[in-house]
């Protein structure tokens, strides 16, 4: 199935429950990880991560680089948040939607995030909004 709308292939969205410990993090991350490796298997691909819908709007797409560094993509609905993702990674906002961050802060991020998140799902292909 595609989500016509962003020309990415659709996978279920699971409504977010509340992570409360690291520990809790930790497994939601391998759980979350173990069903991407499951949906791209050996086809090697761009763009595969995870999809925050924001309780108060917007979307925001989460994805590594091959350095291992974080890469969020925040929808203009989502600018809001900002000021969050600053204070939980200490970090400045960058001059467009894409936040790139040492992976080191995914744990801060994610407990961060924890009570403005709706819902998730899986991405297996997101097309960055970057001027080229």
């Amino acid at each position: 199935m595609i989500d016509i709308e962003k020309n990415t292939p659709a996978t279920p969205e699971h409504p977010w429950i509340s992570l409360e410990t690291i520990q809790d993090v930790e497994a939601w991350m391998d759980l979350n990880d173990r069903e991407l490796q499951q949906l791209i298997g050996n086809k090697p691909s761009y763009g595969h991560g995870l999809c925050f819908t924001l309780a108060h709007g917007g979307e925001m797409y989460l994805h590594t680089n091959s350095d291992g560094d974080l890469l969020l993509d925040v929808t203009h609905e989502a600018e809001w948040i900002a000021p969050v993702i600053s204070a939980t990674t200490q970090t400045v906002p960058p001059r467009g939607q894409i936040w790139i961050l040492p992976q080191h802060v995914l744990l801060q991020l994610i407990l961060g995030l924890n009570t403005l998140i709706a819902s998730s799902h899986l991405v297996i292909r997101h097309e960055f909004r970057i001027k080229k």
